[in-house]
């Protein structure tokens, strides 16, 4: 974790967020995805890779109650600072998602480009555990990474690609609720094709 929290750590020390290959000013993709799900507004969320997103601020204008993930302390750090005035919604963690979790029970799991990251198979299987165990019965998750026509690489790192049904293999207790694919274009304009899916939780782990 020491070597990759620092890789991260770099980067968000040195690039300005509206810079960063991964930036994004719209979110309404990912907001046509949480419409899907009934009151979604007074749910906790849990973002696994929060980083400096905007989306945070979107949330929160919501009221809902979040649980703030990322491997970089940095990033987080950034985060706090402009939020410091919404630390009754925010639970701050500092976690490598590939590895076991503080007990969490959330209504939604949100993954905006992380899961990607992980590609061996043992970091991958504990991410899925860390889902399960965390997402309450009938809670959701929200996947948006780099599809099968994706890109094999992101900020100097090698990448999963996915689509639905690699999504739901893992997903045991889960359903299939919405799927899209979606391109997202970088701030160079370089287009990036991803998968979007919703899933619904429907039995106990």
């Amino acid at each position: 974790m020491k070597i990759l929290s620092e890789h991260w750590n770099n980067i968000f020390a040195k690039t300005d967020t509206e810079k960063l290959g991964w930036y994004e000013s719209d979110f309404e993709q990912t907001i046509k995805f949480l419409e899907q799900i009934p009151n979604w507004q007074n749910s906790t969320i849990f973002v696994s890779g929060a980083g400096t997103t905007g989306l945070v601020d979107l949330l929160l204008q919501e009221n809902a109650n979040l649980v703030l993930n990322d491997i970089s302390k940095k990033a987080l750090d950034l985060l706090k600072e402009k939020h410091a005035d919404k630390e009754e919604q925010i639970r701050w963690l500092c976690q490598d998602i590939s590895k076991p979790l503080p007990d969490l029970q959330v209504d939604i799991w949100i993954d905006r480009a992380v899961l990607h990251f992980l590609t061996d198979e043992a970091a991958i299987e504990q991410y899925f555990i860390n889902l399960e165990k965390s997402v309450k019965t009938t809670g959701y998750a929200i996947f948006a990474e780099f599809s099968k026509l994706g890109a094999t690489k992101c900020a100097g790192l090698e990448l999963t690609q996915y689509d639905s049904p690699e999504l739901q293999k893992r997903l045991k207790n889960f359903n299939l609720i919405k799927e899209e694919d979606y391109i997202y274009y970088q701030p160079s304009g370089d287009p990036r094709p991803y998968i979007y899916t919703l899933f619904q939780k429907t039995h106990l782990s």
